[in-house]
């Protein structure tokens, strides 16, 4: 199984970085998640905000691989507690298959990688800076993990 989060916006600030560094290096080594950072489409004053979306999506969309199943990150998708992501993860590594969960721009996603998406999953109703969703969703995967493999973390 591969885990890969296409995620739109490069250049973050260190504290992104190190936070889903801090987490991933905690995973076991059969547990490949790995982050893919996407050009975030060109914003400011007078940009064409439904054009950089769109550009965003179609780079997103190549990076899917063919066969993978799609969770987009989305805040009007379905919440998930920390024991359902562990059990999903679960499902996710005996299934064998690959999985690619989108983070969109400070915009969303496009609505062809909505369309894409086998799951919707919401992370919280709250509005979340989408360099924060990164370590956000690299701790719940660890989390999610270390519930599976029984390690004191979760507690």
């Amino acid at each position: 199984m591969r885990l890969r989060v296409l995620a739109v916006g490069t250049k973050m600030p260190d504290w992104v970085y190190t936070g889903c560094r801090e987490y991933l290096k905690r995973l076991p080594p059969e547990l490949n998640v790995e982050f893919v950072e996407l050009p975030m489409g060109q914003r400011g004053k007078g940009a064409d905000i439904q054009r950089a979306i769109t550009r965003e999506g179609e780079a997103m969309l190549k990076a899917i691989g063919d066969h993978d199943q799609v969770i987009a990150l989305d805040v009007k998708g379905k919440p998930w507690g920390t024991e359902d992501l562990a059990d999903r993860l679960q499902q996710w590594q005996l299934s064998g298959d690959n999985f690619s969960l989108l983070i969109g721009g400070p915009d969303g996603l496009a609505p062809e990688c909505l369309a894409r998406a086998n799951i919707r999953w919401s992370l919280s109703a709250l509005t979340l800076p989408h360099p924060l969703v990164r370590i956000v969703l690299a701790e719940q995967l660890y989390r999610a993990w270390s519930i599976n493999a029984g390690h004191p973390y979760h507690r």
